[in-house]
């Protein structure tokens, strides 16, 4: 079985150049718009300064603009140009980036984007409160869409965000739990990463004006995506590369956090799993050398195989789901190259 870190699938990301030119003039203008110190701090997270405000070279930093892409794309794939869904995709990217800032301070991650994270540099305070900026601009930039969208579009983005924060509660909570289903675990990821990533492609259908019907083959391509993308991380969270992924490789396991291999190894019947669950029964905190004994009882007990699994199930549902909303050719042929290099990547 191929594996998601090995070079064969490994699919180049899709340039996005285009996307930038339209995203990033708004999205530095709202960044800019924020009270000072939440705009140093926000300005560092992406990468656009330094942590004393000195700014970085062009091509430092900043992601990949894929939920913006997702939603410009989403536009397009409707029949209208995507300028009108530029407020929708600066409205998901400050999303992304006010969930980043909170998980790193949640998770305790000291690494983000290959540079220390904006809490291990400013402070928690400093980084939740850039956070909840974010979110505040976030919402203005949809208020402020056409008035015959901007409604819907703010209802479309409040009912991501409930899903989002459940799903987030849920994962803290599935930390503590000794036992927590696939079942469980994907429900989870459904709102933790699938419904933001699902709001960031109906946006576009929704600023596009497209009917209810088309929107919701959008939204629920951008959530089976969204678990399948959340999958595929998990692998790279126990098998990646932190030179690649720019976070800390091994830190969940470190953490005894359940990822999907994880949940998966644990529910099975093996040596390996039960080797696995004495780990996590224990309180004893682990080392590098323990790091890797886990990781290879994940994988011993089939967890890294049915991540990948159901990464491709999610996939194929994915681009199910999006034939519902009759998009254009090109637009069906960029969405699904951004969705393969979303699910077969190395960083």
């Amino acid at each position: 079985m191929s594996q998601i870190t090995d070079p064969a699938p490994v699919r180049a990301f899709p340039r996005l150049g285009w996307v930038d030119d339209l995203l990033f003039p708004a999205l530095r203008k709202a960044v800019e718009a924020l009270p000072a110190a939440e705009s140093r701090v926000a300005g560092y997270h992406r990468g656009w300064c330094e942590a004393d405000g000195t700014p970085t070279p062009p091509s430092s930093g900043g992601g990949k603009s894929v939920r913006p892409a997702l939603t410009l794309l989403s536009a397009v794939a409707v029949g209208e140009c995507p300028s009108v869904a530029v407020p929708g995709a600066v409205a998901v990217e400050l999303v992304h980036d006010f969930t980043l800032l909170h998980d790193d301070v949640i998770d305790g991650d000291a690494l983000r984007r290959h540079r220390p994270a904006a809490w291990s540099l400013f402070g928690t305070p400093a980084a939740v409160l850039t956070g909840d900026a974010l979110l505040v601009m976030a919402m203005r930039a949809l208020a402020e869409a056409p008035p015959e969208h901007a409604a819907a579009a703010v209802r479309e983005l409040v009912a991501a965000l409930l899903e989002l924060v459940e799903g987030q509660s849920l994962d803290v909570v599935f930390e503590k739990r000794s036992e927590v289903s696939v079942a469980e675990y994907l429900a989870m990821a459904e709102g933790k990463t699938g419904a933001l990533i699902g709001c960031a492609c109906a946006l576009g259908g929704v600023l596009a004006g497209a009917d209810a019907e088309r929107v919701r083959g959008l939204r629920e391509f951008g959530r089976r995506l969204g678990v399948a993308f959340q999958c595929a991380d998990d692998v790279l969270g126990i098998w990646g590369r932190t030179s690649r992924s720019g976070k800390p490789v091994g830190a969940d396991l470190a953490a005894r956090k359940k990822s999907l291999p994880v949940v998966a190894a644990l529910a099975g019947t093996g040596a390996a799993s039960e080797r696995l669950r004495d780990v996590y029964r224990s309180s004893v905190p682990l080392d590098e050398r323990d790091v890797e004994v886990a990781r290879r009882l994940v994988e011993e007990a089939g967890g890294r195989e049915a991540a990948e699994l159901e990464a491709r199930r999610q996939m194929t549902a994915a681009l199910r789901s999006l034939s519902f909303a009759q998009p254009t050719a090109d637009a069906y042929r960029q969405l699904h190259d951004i969705a393969q290099a979303m699910t077969r990547r190395e960083s």
